[in-house]
């Protein structure tokens, strides 16, 4: 949060200090409550170690799609843009969104419009939300705007909350599985070594594998956790580049089990995308545009540029669509018929419901099959371990009773 530095005068005399706030007006309004008379107010530039590092969006979704519930609402009430910025600054519980809005406050109060603050974070505000909200303000209907807005945030929350809730329990019980066989094979497993080489017989090719892996683990562990951090620190850094990207999102979208639930769901976010930004009369390149650096997915988003370019040479945009594996024969059909119609907008929207609620059945049903299955492959790695320590020790018992 922006830090300032004051100078001013109150009944005691001349004051100097400092405040944070979200913003310059705000600090003033802060100040004068305490009873100080400004002088001057100077924002203190931020430095290496006083600079917040945020990763990604930092206002939840749910923060937006209530944010822009409301100001719809104020809107239809006849409230005025500065004004509901002020009173849904005060509102919302995100520290990043109310500093977004007393920014835009002040730029409104500036004389310029909505969009041009909204710009201005974007981080928080999307390159969609920006241009839905200047078509919004250029055909004053703002408040059907940011409602057609809210509506598409919340379904798309949907969509990533039921993606989010299918991956996470294989991922759990994945990490947990490392987590026991890790500590089985350094805490467990060398307790019975003594025991195995007291024994003084050839131990059976299972208990000498995991004997082996102990031993590696136990000498080895550091080496163990650079890989598994140096892997995803790859992953991360080759997600950032364009042509590596790429094959990573072709790779999960030709996942088995999974590659075809992620391809619904991300013809779902393209279309319901789509459907949003032409529905609020953004022009359809434009739109295209938009859509290809927000639909999150590489391999969708080289088809959109190539039906974008066939668009501009007076071809129709679903050619490229049709040559591609990735581009069921429902969705193109249904933009085809769209453009002859002249509903595209509608058609997309019908598209996006229909992938939507596929998404949600993919994901119940693979619940239920993934659930057992992971139970089984972490029962196997326990029952290996267990399984080699055992067989000797019976061995041993046989030996004795002898």
């Amino acid at each position: 949060m922006p830090k300032f530095q004051y100078e001013g005068r109150d009944k005691t005399g001349k004051k100097h200090g400092s405040i944070t706030s979200p913003s310059k007006r705000e600090a003033i309004s802060t100040l004068k409550d305490q009873g100080i008379r400004i002088i001057t107010i100077e924002e203190v530039p931020e430095t290496i170690l006083s600079k917040e590092i945020i990763i990604g969006n930092p206002v939840k979704l749910q923060d937006l799609v209530i944010f822009l519930r409301q100001f719809a609402t104020l809107l239809k009430a006849g409230v005025s843009v500065i004004d509901s910025m002020n009173i849904l600054s005060k509102q919302t519980e995100s520290k990043y969104l109310k500093r977004a809005l007393l920014d835009i406050e002040e730029e409104i109060r500036a004389g310029n419009p909505l969009s041009y603050g909204a710009a201005k974070h974007k981080r928080i505000f999307s390159s969609m939300f920006i241009n839905m909200v200047k078509a919004g303000e250029a055909g004053g209907t703002m408040d059907e705007t940011l409602e057609r807005l809210a509506v598409h945030y919340e379904k798309q929350h949907r969509t990533r909350q039921k993606i989010s809730s299918a991956l996470a329990y294989p991922i759990a019980v994945g990490i947990i599985s490392m987590v026991v066989v890790t500590f089985l094979l350094v805490a467990v497993v060398p307790t019975f070594v003594t025991m195995f080489e007291g024994f003084g017989g050839e131990l059976p090719g299972i208990t000498q594998f995991v004997l082996h892996a102990s031993e590696f683990m136990q000498r080895f562990w550091w080496l163990v956790t650079l890989v598994v951090i140096g892997q995803y620190v790859t992953f991360l850094f080759l997600k950032k580049n364009k042509n590596s990207k790429y094959y990573i999102d072709y790779l999960a979208l030709r996942m088995p089990v999974f590659g075809n639930m992620l391809k619904k769901a991300a013809i779902a976010r393209l279309t319901r995308t789509l459907s949003s930004l032409l529905s609020s009369s953004v022009p359809i390149l434009q739109a295209m545009s938009i859509v290809e650096n927000i639909v999150e997915n590489e391999v969708l988003s080289n088809v959109l540029r190539e039906s974008r370019n066939s668009l501009e040479k007076g071809q129709s945009v679903t050619e490229p669509m049709k040559k591609h594996w990735a581009f069921p024969p429902l969705v193109v059909h249904m933009i085809a018929i769209g453009e002859e119609t002249g509903a595209l907008d509608e058609l997309l929207g019908k598209v996006a419901d229909f992938y939507e609620s596929e998404v949600d059945a993919a994901t119940d049903r693979l619940k239920s099959l993934i659930e057992p299955f992971m139970i089984v492959f972490l029962a196997c790695l326990v029952g290996t371990i267990v399984t080699s320590i055992m067989i000797p020790m019976f061995e041993i018992f046989n030996t004795i009773e002898m």
